[in-house]
């Protein structure tokens, strides 16, 4: 199901209204006519599933994009910043975080707009004709997944949020923020009811929508982000371990054999993918594309023997390793093929000739490269001078990692691109993978002491990403699954894929790591697990009687 370009109008569209999204600050709300599809458009049958479509374009805001990237992998142990880039308040924790910063306030607006085209779906579903009972029944459920996903992101991002579950169809200014007690009350009402009634698999020409395993992953992370919260109940950790176990065990998701084939690009709808957000090589379906394989990279362009191309892409260094995540998480490199696998080690000259200086190495004065040669390589260790003079190349030493030059994690690259200067690229977003899935089983089972089948599910993560011949040496034997082990192990795993943040705050250990492993960040408080509340949202609301906002702004801000 590739989105089309039609319902990103819808998204938008004057049936939605501007609600609390409304991009105006002003006393008096202004609705800004966007496009020229009608209010009645969703009560015909292409209108509804246009709409429901448009729900999930919604999700192509958060995953896959820098904005998303920002709010999830910056300023956490394993990731610091690199050379270039803004919104470093996020790395920082600085007075640059502050509630006027726009992808606070286009996040918030974006996922609302999202939520209230999933209401005016399913208010007016009844009201639609050519459209069978079943078909309804079915794309209900799909924009309740939508809803919950948005509200899970939008709750552990802000806190307690305006939970709007009806259809806004005219601006308002009335507004309140919801207890979380309250929010995930609704989150796991839309996702039961959305597991009842979505089918097991989705048909090959819809492949991309909402199943009945990915809502029942979605739910599994609720329960888990509830079990550590105000909110807590005593089954939280053993539900979800429940709906883990069945995602595992029912629906034939298998890991799949090599770690990196998970990342290939060429084989997108694999069997560990459980829910993949969907983009497209045609630009105008494609919105703004999975721009990931532009954040990683360390800046390769101007080193000798080298000029940016397609396959080793865009330079933008925003994120580099932590040397917690490279030196602790990534220790164990005989048995463990992850790192190899994970980080990009190797460029080879695209930019033949001989020059007279090398640029980190000082072990050399003069390099000369024929096309396909070695021209950069990163053992990740160090190397003494001498070692390093008897290389014909460049020899990147973890002494001489900068901002601009450090291990890039390559799970997000994208050779399909027209040129190298392209953008938006159009690899699919693995929102929820099979191995995520084991590791959450694993946290939720050591959480209730069932420390023998959490080995299991760890383990099945572990022996998948060892070497040939190291399978055996990747067993963790019971005793040591600990929590701790569980919090590395999503670390090694899910590098850079939009978990890291999140985990942390669940956790409750956002600042006691970053504080302890990201030196950068050590301005960190325990306010920091919330971002502020955009100061659109603050100005646009209804004020009391003694002028202040009715939507409070979240305390430390």
């Amino acid at each position: 199901m590739k989105i089309g370009k039609i319902n990103k109008k819808i998204l938008a569209c004057g049936f939605l209204a501007l609600m609390l999204a409304g991009q105006s600050c002003k006393d008096t709300l202004d609705e800004e006519i966007i496009s020229g599809i009608g209010n009645d458009y969703i009560n015909t049958p292409k209108g509804f599933e246009d709409a429901v479509k448009a729900t999930y374009s919604s999700l192509r805001f958060y995953y896959g994009t820098q904005q998303g990237l920002t709010m999830s992998e910056y300023g956490t142990d394993i990731y610091a910043t690199g050379a270039d880039g803004g919104y470093k308040g996020f790395h920082f924790y600085d007075g640059q975080l502050n509630p006027t910063v726009d992808y606070l306030a286009t996040t918030w607006d974006e996922l609302y707009k999202g939520i209230n085209t999933a209401n005016a779906v399913i208010e007016r579903a009844p009201n639609v004709v050519g459209v069978a009972d079943a078909t309804k029944k079915l794309r209900i459920a799909e924009v309740k997944f939508v809803r919950a996903h948005l509200y899970y992101i939008l709750h552990q991002q802000y806190g307690g949020v305006d939970l709007r579950m009806t259809e806004t169809i005219i601006p308002t200014k009335e507004t309140k923020r919801a207890t979380d007690a309250e929010m995930y009350t609704a989150i796991i009402k839309d996702l039961d009811e959305a597991i009842a009634d979505l089918e097991p698999k989705a048909q090959a020409a819809d492949y991309g929508r909402a199943t009945k395993p990915a809502a029942e992953t979605l739910l599994a992370k609720v329960y888990l982000a509830k079990a550590y919260s105000s909110a807590k109940a005593a089954d939280d950790f053993t539900k979800a371990a429940a709906l883990c176990t069945n995602v595992t065990t029912s629906y034939g998701y298998k890991l799949l054999d090599d770690f990196a084939s998970v990342f290939d690009e060429n084989n997108q709808t694999n069997s560990e993918v459980v829910f993949a957000i969907q983009y497209t090589t045609d630009p105008l379906t494609n919105a703004l594309g999975n721009s990931l394989h532009l954040y990683f990279g360390m800046q390769y362009d101007v080193q000798p023997g080298l000029k940016r191309d397609v396959f080793y892409g865009r330079p933008f260094k925003r994120l580099r390793p932590t040397e917690y995540l490279l030196n602790t998480i990534f220790k164990d490199r005989v048995n463990d093929s992850r790192y190899k696998k994970s980080f990009r080690d190797t460029w080879k000259s695209n930019n033949p000739g001989t020059y007279n200086a090398a640029s980190f190495d000082d072990s050399k004065t003069k390099v000369t490269f024929a096309a396909g040669d070695t021209a950069i390589f990163i053992p990740g260790f160090e190397m003494t001078a001498a070692e390093r003079a008897k290389k014909p190349y460049q020899v990147l030493v973890p002494s001489r990692y900068s901002e601009a030059l450090f291990p890039t994690l390559q799970k997000f690259f994208d050779t399909k691109r027209p040129d190298l200067t392209y953008e938006f690229g159009s690899r699919d977003y693995f929102a929820f993978r099979l191995a995520d899935v084991y590791l959450m089983l694993a946290e939720a089972l050591v959480q209730t002491g069932k420390t023998a089948d959490a080995a299991t599910a760890l383990n099945l993560v572990r022996v998948r990403a060892g070497w040939p011949g190291k399978k055996d040496a990747m067993i963790l034997p019971a005793a040591s699954v600990t929590f701790e082990a569980v919090v590395e192990e999503r670390a090694r795993e899910l590098a850079g894929e939009q978990t890291r943040w999140l985990d942390l705050k669940r956790w409750g250990l956002l600042v006691e790591r970053v504080k302890k492993y990201n030196p950068q960040a050590a301005n960190i408080q325990p306010f920091h697990a919330l971002r502020p509340i955009p100061q659109t949202q603050i100005d646009r609301s209804a004020k009391t009687t003694e002028g202040k906002s009715v939507f409070p702004q979240n305390p430390g801000y």
